[in-house]
């Protein structure tokens, strides 16, 4: 399903970007065998996962040859726990580890989970390619333009810094119900979800990445696999976490540079749903499959032990998350990796 108007270039990432728009839920299946319908993965969550658990959904189908369709929705990390607490999917896409909040309501509803980390991400502070002046920015210049103190006061650029234009500051932003925004928002203000509100809010990171792109003054942060998408229409800014700019790539994910934007990634599993041959069967192909599907769609992998691990923990049902409900800002992938190995 393609969104009318939408004119991104068709590789795979974009042309599910664009299906994105469109639909709250993304049904990605090949036709079903007639004599049959086919059995079904619910997965729901967040939108900078998206890309990773489409693409391994789409090569997993063909191989099912119809006896198998997997949804994939994107209502935010957030949004998508509170689905998955509710038993109303198998696998939940989540760009933090679960919360407190969360851990307790799946415990209540007597929902168990396994924890699997499938790639880091480099979260993206992007503006409009005219945009001469933010090549790079502190966490102090961004604190300074996204805490709640900000709201109806630094409303223009040379407000931030005295050597930028006297020129309107259009902000775009993730949600709140999405793990983009908390994350950022711990990282940058330093408490979650701690953020001005006269911005541009969507759950969507197409939206943002249409509003950043239309609009010179404009700046907004998400997922690094929809800057790569784009990167015609818009430009990174390099951030200072205290070591001088870095700008967002692999290498600075890997080499742990580019702090504290960089941060693992993860699908939830259900317990109970893993006890079923399809959802197993796609687990484990998501995991076989990972290192390929998440380099092609732009996002840093994991180096092969973890994904080893995950395998491992999924085939123990390792229940339970490493992260004790609390967000880990600026993990490096071989504290991740420590964290996942201890059993």
């Amino acid at each position: 399903m393609m969104a009318n108007g939408l004119k991104f270039k068709l590789n795979r990432l974009t042309a599910v970007s664009a299906a994105v728009l469109t639909a709250a839920t993304v049904g990605l299946s090949v036709p079903a065998v007639r004599s049959q319908s086919p059995s079904t993965v619910k997965i729901d969550g967040s939108s900078t996962v998206f890309p990773v658990t489409e693409a391994v959904a789409e090569d997993f189908q063909k191989t099912r040859r119809g006896s198998v369709r997997v949804t994939v929705g994107i209502s935010g990390t957030g949004g998508g726990f509170k689905k998955f607490c509710a038993g109303e999917t198998d696998i939940s896409n989540a760009s933090r580890p679960i919360s407190k909040s969360e851990m307790e309501a799946c415990r209540a509803a007597g929902v168990q989970y396994i924890e699997l980390p499938v790639a880091y991400d480099a979260l993206t502070v992007v503006v409009h390619p005219q945009n001469t002046w933010a090549t790079s920015m502190t966490v102090a210049d961004l604190k300074k333009m996204w805490e709640p103190a900000a709201q109806g006061k630094i409303t223009n650029w040379n407000q931030v810094r005295s050597n930028y234009p006297n020129a309107p500051l259009k902000l775009f932003a993730p949600g709140a119900d999405s793990g983009t925004f908390d994350y950022f928002t711990e990282a940058i203000v330093g408490k979650s979800k701690s953020s001005r509100t006269d911005f541009t809010p969507s759950e969507d990171d197409n939206v943002l990445v249409q509003g950043v792109s239309r609009d010179r003054n404009a700046l907004g942060y998400f997922g690094f696999a929809y800057y790569e998408a784009n990167k015609s229409r818009l430009k990174a800014v390099a951030i200072d976490g205290g070591n001088g700019p870095v700008a967002p790539s692999r290498q600075t994910v890997e080499n742990g540079s580019y702090s504290p934007l960089s941060r693992p990634i993860f699908i939830y599993v259900s317990a109970k749903s893993a006890s079923r041959p399809e959802v197993k069967a796609f687990v484990e192909y998501y995991l076989s499959n990972a290192p390929r599907l998440v380099t092609e769609v732009k996002y840093v992998p994991l180096p092969a032990r973890a994904y080893t691990l995950a395998a491992d923990h999924f085939k123990n049902r390792k229940l339970g998350t490493v992260f004790g409900g609390e967000n880990q800002v600026g993990l490096r992938i071989e504290e991740l990796l420590a964290r996942e190995a201890r059993q």
